[in-house]
């Protein structure tokens, strides 16, 4: 009786290891939300695609094609780790030259587009990361990363706070580098022009609540794929990163501000592996707000 059991627990192990290399970490989906928050002064309507955690490799055609065939956007913005290895720098750039948005194009790195990335052992992500010990890392092909990105028309946003006007909405931007690596620059944060629709865009959302505090409408981030392996009636088992679990992807309420972190579009190299949690872009559809915090509403499709 024992090792029959032991060895129906084991098929069933693999056939969900299967399951999750093969079949849901290339089962990429697209969810609009509709969310309620914009000012009643500004446009009706304002469509943001949310992209992150790419970790392109090269030859990586499948996770290519489909963002070929995303829905244009008035904004689209990318929140890092662009790369699972230096060497797939060009076909990144290429991948996501379709995805532009009619209006602005929007982007901050991630620690894999910094360095190059190394495998980890898993159940160091239960560690919390200000307990983990520091690696060493080589350097990987940021600049040539962001240089061709910039050429192709995106904006950097790495440490930016600026003023801008989208289809008559003005705008405070604020971009961090990522703070899973300590470069975020929180002195950019506060609030210069608290009369214009404040937007925050990160990679890691440890800053969130930071950024939130200051008054910022709308952030964007990612970072934590959802947890990326998920179990039935609990939820994510990590986040990487100080949100809690139940916090790992979706769209978040801080008081007046809505956190809307991605589960991406990838894995690292790595861990080439999801469970109950699919790759994602995510459209964000705003529109003008009636009455208190903002009400998002999901359709996957």
């Amino acid at each position: 009786m024992f090792w029959p059991l032991v060895l129906a627990i084991l098929a069933v192990g693999a056939a969900c290891v299967a399951y999750g290399v093969f079949v849901e970490r290339g089962a990429y989906r697209l969810v609009r939300r509709a969310i309620a928050i914009l000012p009643a002064d500004g446009p009706p309507t304002l469509s943001v695609l949310h992209l992150s955690d790419l970790h392109f490799v090269q030859g990586d055609r499948r996770k290519a094609a489909y963002l070929a065939g995303l829905p244009e956007a008035d904004v689209t913005v990318v929140t890092g780790d662009f790369l699972a290895e230096p060497e797939a720098v060009e076909a990144a750039v290429a991948a996501v030259r379709g995805t532009r948005g009619r209006l602005a194009s929007w982007f901050v790195l991630g620690s894999n587009d910094y360095y190059v990335p190394r495998p980890l052992n898993p159940l160091l992500y239960f560690v919390p990361h200000s307990r983990r010990r520091l690696r060493l890392a080589s350097r990987g092909r940021a600049r040539e990363l962001v240089a061709q990105l910039r050429a192709d028309g995106w904006r950097d946003l790495t440490n930016v706070r600026e003023e801008v006007d989208l289809a008559g909405l003005p705008v405070e931007l604020l971009g961090l580098d990522d703070a899973h690596i300590a470069r975020a620059d929180l002195r950019l944060a506060p609030r210069r022009a608290p009369e214009r629709f404040g937007i925050a865009v990160m990679h890691s959302p440890d800053t969130a609540a930071e950024v939130a505090a200051c008054g910022y409408a709308l952030i964007v981030g990612g970072h934590t794929h959802g947890g990326q392996v998920r179990m039935p009636f609990v939820g994510a088992l990590v986040t990487n990163s100080d949100l809690p679990r139940r916090l790992a992807s979706g769209a978040i309420r801080f008081g007046d501000t809505l956190l809307h972190v991605s589960p991406g579009l990838g894995t690292s190299k790595y861990a080439p592996f999801r469970f109950l949690c699919r790759p994602e872009a995510t459209l964000l559809e705003l529109r003008r707000a009636t009455s208190g915090p903002p009400q998002p509403d999901a359709q996957p499709q």
